[in-house]
């Protein structure tokens, strides 16, 4: 009986079944993870209307701007911010971001929840516009939260389903 073939097999199977039981991320924020955190916040948030319950640009609380304003969140992407006269439309979008580019000390594997309304500089929503960190999501409150470019402020928003 030759033991070459059997033991070669054998130490083919071991191999595979080590490598197979390795994995390289421990950390739990693996992309499936985060393509489900992704899916579960998109639901939510297509939900339903939405208000601003708090907005605070660089230490200042410009929660006011938006008061009145319903957010829809639209299964195509889009954001309709309406307070019955005034309407502003936007896009939205909920990424995986393998970026460290808000903050140091955040996880380099996060989640963006991205907003952009097409407006001057000078219209309050313009200051929506960003590549927000999701600090926490709901399906009745997201808060999420931005380190401004250059001086290191942090930006504060909420929204909560009406």
């Amino acid at each position: 009986m030759r033991k070459g073939p059997f033991y070669s097999a054998l130490l083919a199977l071991s191999f595979m079944l080590i490598l197979s039981s390795c994995s390289s991320d421990d950390d739990g924020n693996s992309p499936s993870n985060n393509l489900q955190q992704i899916a579960q916040i998109e639901n939510d948030v297509e939900s339903g209307t939405w208000r601003i319950t708090n907005f605070n640009d660089s230490g200042q609380d410009e929660t006011s701007d938006f008061a009145g304003y319903d957010f829809t969140f639209n299964s195509n992407g889009t954001l309709v911010a309406t307070n019955g006269s005034n309407t502003q439309n936007g896009t939205w979008s909920v990424t995986d971001d393998d970026d460290s580019d808000d903050d140091s000390s955040s996880d380099d594997d996060d989640i963006d929840f991205n907003i952009f309304f097409p407006v001057p500089d000078t219209n309050d929503f313009e200051d929506l516009n960003d590549d927000w960190d999701i600090v926490s999501a709901s399906s009745t409150k997201i808060e999420l939260r931005d380190v401004s470019g250059g001086n290191g402020d942090i930006d504060l928003l909420t929204f909560e389903k009406n």
